[in-house]
């Protein structure tokens, strides 16, 4: 029931808001995601076909398809075109960000995939609307094609909206996610900056101690719960080619509902801290950490439960949202740099050495303090720095 603000991109901001869904509406949205369903599996075998016979397969050509579809096809004719329309872009989109990375050569599992095909049991719910195909009165959203909506408005849209997105969630629940013009809100200026280096052990890692951030042990808190529902799936699962029972549905729902909260926990956790840390400071250099080495690390678990990347991004958006400077700082060896001298260790620091020590001007601090100042040092926000110029060397992209 809560509405979410998400940034799309440096224009755009993605408002959510829970849906109060009739029996007879949710049976024309899922009368409506069946078709789009269609087209979009229609859209990859095209697409194969295609490659098959080195002909090319873009939007043009698949709106022809969805044309000729829907003129011989009434039961395509009886959905509205719009999220049919949309469903081609979307799958547009997909398969040139996977020729994308296929073009750039990027390692395979760093790869997109390109878009397959969308099981009925598998894929959920998902439609796509333009400004000419849904409307806002009297509180509710009304589609295309007589679709009927009760909106709950935690607060009310700021502008009005190019487009929305119609989807269901893995508990079952319906949601609106808006599309409309970001709005910048400038806070008053501090004259503060800060240095952030993220971990495991503490999530977040600043020059400020008031501003560090514990890990919050969301999925720790919840494992014994979560196993418990996991362990009365693992019971009730059905063989192959068998109908799931109605008590593994009901603790499927059950871990889905926590995982779901789970996740919830962890984004209002990441917010709130990103709303103090942008509040208090003018300009913020981050650690550009990407956490998927972790995954493969004995911290795979205690990674994947600090939501470093969701942490990240809530701060780089809030930041967007208030006007505030954010420094994006490469990572490379953060920890083996002093911050004082800028001197480089010679060797890096294992995972246990928790103290750094420069060997060139005696400085001692805790390694992760360190790692902070430096992003601050590599950002040019240092006493010495004031002017904004970063040192010779640094490498950095900014991010708002």
């Amino acid at each position: 029931m809560t509405q979410q603000e998400e940034t799309v991109d440096a224009g755009c901001a993605r408002y959510v808001y829970r849906l109060r869904v009739s029996v007879t509406a949710e049976r024309l949205l899922i009368g409506e995601w069946r078709r789009c369903r269609w087209i979009w599996n229609e859209c990859v075998a095209r697409s194969k076909k295609a490659f098959a016979d080195g002909e090319t397969c873009g939007p043009a050509r698949l709106d022809k398809m969805l044309t000729e579809a829907r003129a011989g096809n009434a039961w395509l004719r009886e959905g509205s075109s719009v999220p049919q329309q949309q469903i081609i872009r979307d799958f547009g989109r997909s398969r040139e960000k996977a020729l994308k990375d296929i073009k750039a050569g990027l390692p395979m599992r760093q790869r997109v995939g390109m878009p397959g095909r969308k099981k009925l049991k598998d894929s959920r719910p998902s439609l796509n609307y333009t400004r000419r195909g849904f409307r806002l009165k009297e509180g509710r959203l009304h589609l295309a094609g007589g679709i009927r909506l009760t909106v709950v408005w935690s607060r009310q849209l700021p502008a009005e909206a190019s487009s929305v997105r119609v989807y269901r969630d893995s508990v079952g629940h319906w949601y609106a996610s808006f599309v409309l013009p970001a709005e910048v809100q400038p806070l008053p200026r501090t004259g503060a900056v800060i240095g952030i280096d993220w971990g495991v052990k503490e999530l977040a890692t600043t020059t400020s101690d008031a501003h560090d951030l514990p890990h919050p042990q969301h999925g720790r808190k919840a494992a014994g719960k979560l196993a418990r529902y996991q362990r009365m799936m693992s019971r009730r699962k059905p063989h192959r080619g068998q109908a799931a029972s109605t008590g593994y549905r009901k603790a499927q729902r059950q871990a889905a509902k926590l995982h779901r909260k789970i996740a919830r926990r962890r984004q209002d956790t990441g917010r709130k801290w990103a709303k103090a840390v942008v509040r208090d400071h003018d300009a913020i250099a981050v650690e550009d950490f990407r956490p998927t080495f972790l995954a493969k690390s004995s911290m795979a678990r205690k990674a994947a439960d600090a939501a470093i990347g969701a942490t990240k991004k809530a701060l780089v958006e809030m930041g967007r949202k208030h006007g505030r400077a954010v420094h994006l700082v490469n990572s490379a060896h953060t920890t083996m740099d002093c911050a004082r001298c800028g001197a480089r260790a010679k060797h890096a620091l294992l995972l246990s050495e928790r103290t750094y020590t420069c060997t060139a001007c005696g400085a001692v601090s805790p390694r992760d303090k360190n790692s902070a100042s430096v992003m601050l040092v590599r950002a040019g926000l240092t006493p010495a720095g004031a002017e904004g110029v970063r040192p010779s060397g640094a490498l950095l992209q900014g991010a708002a």
